[in-house]
């Protein structure tokens, strides 16, 4: 049972990294607004390069929080439910293959896909309190079970996610930069 499980879980990691990859050779340039966008990089505020990423595939609390930080990853993908007891801070700057003028984007994508982009299972983030400072964050699929507190723009929040708890965020033009198309089961407000 244990061999298969894991065969079932290294699948399902492959699965995603497929949907996730990126391939120098394919030409995509990618918007970084979909499955299949091209590394990021975290720039350091005087414009050069800190940190060049590729996906972070976590299956335990402090590897979340490491790849959510400012050194972290532009994509965060987990393999499991995860039960974090401190709040957690996304922050850092992603732009697109490293460009000072390419999109900003950051994803945490709380399930597994196949090869089809498929979402195949889908995991619960516990987290007292996330707190978003990555500007135009992603969250899709699973849920994030705890508040949300938004000091950035552009957050979005996917169809295939659930907020479990209240989102806030810290201004009134946070709020309406934001997306939410997915399902907040408390508070949806401006609080500071």
């Amino acid at each position: 049972m244990k061999i298969a499980k894991s065969l079932l879980i290294a699948g399902m990691a492959l699965a995603l990294l497929a949907g996730c990859g990126n391939n120098a050779n394919n030409g995509n340039t990618g918007t970084g607004n979909n499955d299949t966008a091209n590394t990021g990089n975290n720039t350091a505020g005087n414009g050069e390069t800190d940190v060049v990423t590729t996906p972070s595939i976590v299956n335990e609390p402090d590897a979340f929080v490491k790849a959510v930080s400012e050194q972290g990853t532009w994509i965060i993908a987990t393999l499991n439910d995860l039960n974090i007891d401190e709040e957690v801070t996304v922050a850092g700057t992603f732009h697109d293959k490293g460009a000072a003028d390419g999109d900003i984007y950051r994803k945490i994508a709380l399930y597994a896909q196949d090869a089809d982009h498929n979402i195949t299972d889908s995991y619960t983030l516990t987290v007292p309190k996330l707190t978003v400072k990555s500007e135009n964050l992603r969250i899709q699929g699973g849920t994030v079970k705890g508040d949300v507190f938004v000091d950035a723009a552009g957050f979005n929040l996917d169809a295939t996610a659930t907020i479990d708890g209240n989102l806030y965020f810290s201004s009134e033009d946070m709020k309406t930069s934001a997306k939410i198309d997915g399902k907040v089961t408390g508070a949806n407000e401006v609080k500071q």
